[in-house]
């Protein structure tokens, strides 16, 4: 482990978890010698529960039938490597990026952090959390051919005996036993659950045996590494469904109630803490947000046949989610991608490849809470609604009537979480979508999902996406496109002396946050204002503090952004404007004119300071756009910058029009 990362690192920690740290340290040595590693009973036969009450079947079995059979090819998709020559089943514990093959040394000692051992840990660990077992159950289940349910005992029995418990790289990480066991349950049931024809003869026997007995050791394995502390994000939460959603399906073990209750009770814990009363979640990026949602979601369609039920704020707190997701979306159903992503999903349960998870998760609220604003967004009845509901869901919802209102009814402020809305004729196909970043920069301490974003925003023009966030790209490794990424200068915001304004102390590790504070939002039916300020250069030697203000004119399509640095010394700063790849952008005398389908776009900065467009710079990096992980592609960007001597103000003028 790198030192200077381990120091960084316990910075950020409280005397509380240092000695949590210490004492799971202990039990990580005693577990090598074999002291309090998981040794399951035998298990017996207890009535587990289900998402569905019955199955769906009102499917097209095409698009199934096709993934299943790429799967049975050996040709798996993982991140940027599409149709990846894996084989059938894959090797496990080799990296399908960098070929790396990573030993079966005892897993929770294994530095997955490190390239040389494991490769690209998010590449090895993509496919080992078995989205693909359910894409063949789904189309055993559709088309009733054994071949797609011997698929998944062959793919099952080869990770059994590629991954022992508890060696190797897939040992490490509760999130991935989390997200590995919700795929399980799904499948299970698809299969046939108890009374699966896999499970008969005494070969059948010998698969079911090994199959309950690395669930118990993966729900062990969970139940004693929970990510605690500054490391209680995303990860409990997924941790904590993985666990309670096991423990409904497979209640065998004596261990099963205590772990189910405790699971369930923390889970609607976390579920309130780690997302705003106003349905912002607080690790401050879009795709985090859908997959918090997407677990709750899961665990509350499980929860909804047992005895002790989520309370009425985990709903209210999902439901608030789905208004954050409708509220950012544009006409074209388009959110924008703030912060990480990583494109994980928890369960794959639709093979569409431009399957669209917001408006999926907008249609399963749509009828869960009755709202038909959320239908209206969605568009349509997905797959993934459909086999999370049941077939009878979508007669439920086409029943429920839609306004003409319902298009354009959003919610216009998150001010816990930071968002605002600005614009005009929301909904429509005349509209104009502007959401801007007054917000914390990210979650706990280490924010680790969390970008150097403040007081940047985003522009969606008749459905168009114009002025945007490049994304993410990369996660542990590739350190340049990391830092660039997540960096100020990948925003539409303002830049000081060539300095991000929050510090990073490793790849998901901030060591200084600069968090943005509200000072004014009222919206009206001539004009929006909105006004924000930062704090993250007040550690400059002359420290700099930096507000920015937005005034949108609805009739003129003019947008002003006005901003305001107070300081008395000498400072360089930049501006960026980010363009959709889409874009064409060319510079004029004072200004820039963007071009993308049906719109055209002005730019005028400020006098006194000079601009230059870059697309696709390697060195620095600058001018790219990342619209899935590992992958990017070249984008216009314009920067704006010059010198400035004490305190400054500066107006740039934003004009859309409609070609």
């Amino acid at each position: 482990m790198n030192l200077a990362w381990a120091l960084k690192r316990l910075s950020v920690m409280n005397g509380r978890e240092v000695r949590y740290r210490l004492k799971q340290s202990a039990a990580t040595r005693l577990a090598r010698l074999g002291i309090g590693v998981a040794r399951p009973s035998e298990p017996s036969i207890a009535l587990g529960t289900s998402w569905v009450a019955d199955l769906p079947r009102q499917f097209d079995p095409a698009p199934y039938r096709r993934a299943a059979e790429e799967i049975l090819a050996g040709r798996f998709n993982v991140f940027a490597m599409r149709g990846c020559e894996l084989g059938f089943p894959p090797e496990w514990n080799r990296d399908p990026k960098t070929g790396v093959r990573a030993p079966l040394s005892f897993g929770k000692t294994l530095n997955y952090r490190d390239e040389s051992l494991v490769g690209d840990i998010k590449y090895l660990w993509e496919p080992n959390r078995h989205l693909e077992l359910v894409t063949l159950a789904q189309t055993w289940h559709l088309t009733g051919e054994q071949r797609f349910a011997a698929g998944c005992r062959d793919l099952l029995n080869s990770w059994f005996e590629q991954c022992p418990y508890p060696l190797g790289p897939h040992w490490t990480s509760s999130l991935e036993h989390g997200v590995r066991l919700l795929n399980w349950a799904f499948a299970w049931r698809l299969l046939g659950g108890e009374s699966s024809a896999l499970f008969e003869g005494e070969e059948g026997a010998r698969f079911k045996s090994r199959w309950l007995q690395s669930i118990y050791q993966q729900c062990h394995f969970i139940a004693g590494h929970l990510s605690r502390f500054s490391s209680a994000n995303n990860h409990i939460l997924g941790e904590l469904t993985g666990l309670y959603v096991a423990c409904s399906v497979w209640p065998y073990w004596r261990e099963c109630a205590g772990w189910k209750e405790s699971s369930r009770a923390e889970l609607e814990h976390e579920a309130l803490l780690q997302n705003f009363a106003d349905g912002v979640n607080r690790e401050q990026a879009t795709w985090y947000h859908h997959e918090v949602a997407d677990m709750m979601l899961i665990a509350g369609l499980f929860n909804r046949s047992d005895a002790v039920q989520f309370q009425a704020p985990y709903w209210n707190r999902l439901e608030a989610m789905l208004d954050f997701i409708a509220g950012l979306m544009n006409v074209a159903g388009a959110v924008p991608m703030i912060g990480d992503s990583d494109d994980a999903v928890m369960v794959r349960l639709s093979p569409v490849p431009d399957f669209n998870v917001y408006r999926s998760l907008l249609a399963t609220g749509a009828l869960l809470f009755g709202r038909s604003d959320f239908k209206s967004k969605a568009g349509a009845f997905d797959d993934k609604s459909r086999w999370l509901l049941g077939d009878a869901a979508a007669v439920q919802l086409g029943a429920l009537p839609v306004s003409a209102g319902d298009a354009v009814a959003r919610k216009p402020s998150f001010p816990q979480g930071g968002y605002f809305v600005l614009g005009d004729e929301l909904g429509g196909p005349n509209e104009v979508l502007i959401v801007a970043d007054v917000a914390p920069l990210g979650y706990l301490a280490i924010a680790a999902h969390g970008h150097a974003d403040a007081l940047s925003f985003v522009i969606s023009c008749f459905g168009e996406e114009v002025f945007s966030d490049p994304g993410t790209f990369a996660y542990h490794t590739q350190r340049k496109w990391r830092d660039y990424f997540r960096g100020t200068s990948a925003h539409n915001t303002i830049r000081i002396d060539g300095l991000d304004q929050s510090v990073a102390g490793g790849s998901f590790l901030w060591t200084r946050h600069a968090n943005a504070k509200l000072l004014r939002f009222d919206s009206g039916a001539e004009a929006d204002h909105l006004a924000g300020e930062h704090y993250g250069y007040q550690r400059l030697a002359d420290p700099v503090s930096v507000q920015r203000q937005w005034a949108y004119h609805k009739r003129k399509r003019r947008l002003t952004v006005t901003d305001t640095l107070e300081c008395k010394a000498s400072h360089q700063i930049e501006t960026f404007w980010h363009f959709a790849a889409h874009c064409q952008v060319t510079l004029d005398e004072g200004s820039a004119i963007v071009q993308a389908k049906g719109v055209r776009v002005t730019l005028t900065w400020p006098k006194g300071l000079s601009a230059r467009l870059v697309r696709g710079q390697e060195d620095p990096p600058l001018g790219w756009e990342s619209r899935s992980f590992d992958l990017k592609t070249p984008a216009p960007c314009v920067v704006v910058a010059g010198s400035i001597a004490g305190s400054w103000q500066g107006v740039t003028e934003i004009s859309i029009e409609r070609l």
